[in-house]
C-alpha cells in the first residue's frame, strides 16, 4: 500500500526529475539538492521505475526521468488536485479484495474526510444488491469516504449525484456525454461504462459516514468480463472508455471526477438539489422509457416520468404513479 503522505524520499526524487524532465540529473546532484545519500537516492529511483515511471540511466550523464506512471499512485492524485477536502488523502493498493471493504475499516477515523482508496484490481470486488462486481487490472476501481452534514432525507440522492459527477466529468475529459440509467449507472450506446456503490452509517436518525464505491471500464476487456456476467438477469452489456476516440490518462479522469464530485456534494449540504434532479434528468437513459422494476414489493411495470427531490423514481402505471426508492431496473422500451 502506497498513501499520500508516506514515502516522502522517493516523492521528493520524484518530484525533482518531474519538475527538471528535460535534463539529466545526476545522482550527486540529487543527493546535494534533496539532502538524501546517493544510495537512497538509486533505491527510490528503481522503485519508482517499478512503479511504472520510465526513467532513463547514462553514464556520466545522470537521471532523466521520459514518462510518467499510469497507475493512480496518491502524489499523482493529490499533485494539483483543485478540491478542498475530497482526493485530499489518498491510499493505493495494487491488488485488495475490495476498495469499499478497505474504506468500511478506516471509517472510525474522522481524519479520513475526503480519502480515496484506490486498487488496481480487486478480488472481491461488489456492485448493488451483493452482486460481484469484475474488477480487473485497467478499470478504476476505488472508494470514497466522507461525513456528510446533509439531511438524512438526502442520502438517496447522493448515488445519483455521483453518477451526474461522473458523468461531467467523462464528457469534459474525453468530450462525450455518457446517459445515466437510473439509480446510478453509467452508460455509452447503451452499454454500462461505470457504477456506483454506497454504503451509509447512521445512527438517531443521522448520517454517521457514507462510503461511495466507484467503478468505471476504463481499459478493460469487455468480452472477457461479458463471458462471466452474461447470465446475471438483466444484465445489458459493457462498454470500455478505452474504445473512446480521444486518449485520456486515468489520472485526468479521477482529478475532474474529484472536483465535479465536490461541486456537487457541496451542494448537496446547502441543500441545491433542483438542480442536480435537472441535470441529471437531461442525461438520463431512463425516464420516458417503459420500464419494468423488481422491488421488496413486487414488480412494476410502466413508464419512467421523473426522479422526486429523494432521488425515487417516479413511474406511471395504469394511471397510478409508484414512487420507487430501490430496484433492480429494466429498460423496456422508449
Amino acid at each position: 500500500m502506497y498513501n499520500s503522505f508516506d514515502s516522502p524520499g522517493l516523492v521528493k526524487v520524484l518530484t525533482f526529475l518531474q519538475t527538471h524532465n528535460t535534463e539529466y540529473l545526476s545522482g550527486q546532484d540529487l543527493s546535494d539538492v534533496l539532502r538524501i545519500s546517493r544510495v537512497a537516492i538509486w533505491k527510490h529511483i528503481k522503485k519508482i521505475q517499478e512503479l511504472g515511471y520510465t526513467v532513463e540511466s547514462k553514464q556520466k550523464l545522470g537521471y532523466k526521468l521520459i514518462s510518467n506512471s499510469d497507475l493512480l499512485l496518491p502524489w499523482e492524485i493529490t499533485s494539483g488536485l483543485k478540491t478542498e477536502v475530497i482526493g485530499q488523502q489518498a491510499y493505493y493498493f495494487d491488488s485488495i479484495e475490495s476498495t469499499q471493504i478497505q474504506a468500511l475499516k478506516m471509517i472510525k477515523d474522522e481524519n479520513k474526510n475526503g480519502a480515496i482508496i484506490v486498487a488496481a484490481e480487486q478480488t472481491g470486488g461488489k456492485g448493488r444488491i451483493g452482486r460481484k462486481w469484475i474488477s480487473p487490472k485497467g478499470g478504476l476501481w476505488f472508494s470514497i469516504i466522507l461525513y456528510p452534514k446533509f439531511d438524512i432525507s438526502i442520502t438517496t440522492l447522493f448515488p445519483i449525484a455521483s453518477a451526474l459527477a461522473l458523468s461531467i466529468a467523462i464528457e469534459k475529459t474525453f468530450e462525450i456525454k455518457p446517459e445515466l440509467k437510473w439509480p446510478n449507472d453509467l452508460t455509452i450506446k447503451g452499454k454500462k461504462i461505470a457504477g456506483m456503490l454506497v454504503d451509509v452509517s447512521l445512527e438517531s436518525n443521522k448520517i454517521e459516514s457514507l462510503v461511495l464505491g466507484t467503478g468505471i471500464n476504463f481499459d478493460v476487456n469487455v468480452k472477457e468480463i461479458e463471458k462471466t456476467l452474461k447470465k446475471i438477469p438483466n444484465f445489458y452489456g459493457l462498454a470500455s472508455l478505452s474504445e473512446q476516440k480521444k486518449k485520456i490518462k486515468p489520472i485526468e479522469l479521477i482529478q475532474s471526477f474529484l472536483i465535479e464530485l465536490e461541486k456537487i456534494y457541496k451542494s448537496l449540504e446547502n441543500r441545491q438539489t433542483g438542480k442536480i434532479i435537472s441535470e441529471w434528468t437531461k442525461r438520463s437513459a431512463t425516464i420516458g422509457k417503459i420500464v419494468e422494476l423488481n422491488t421488496i414489493n413486487g414488480k412494476i411495470k410502466g413508464k419512467a416520468t421523473r426522479i422526486d427531490n429523494d432521488g425515487a423514481l417516479v413511474v406511471s402505471e395504469n394511471k397510478k404513479n409508484h414512487r420507487v426508492i430501490a430496484g433492480d431496473i429494466m429498460h423496456l422500451s422508449k
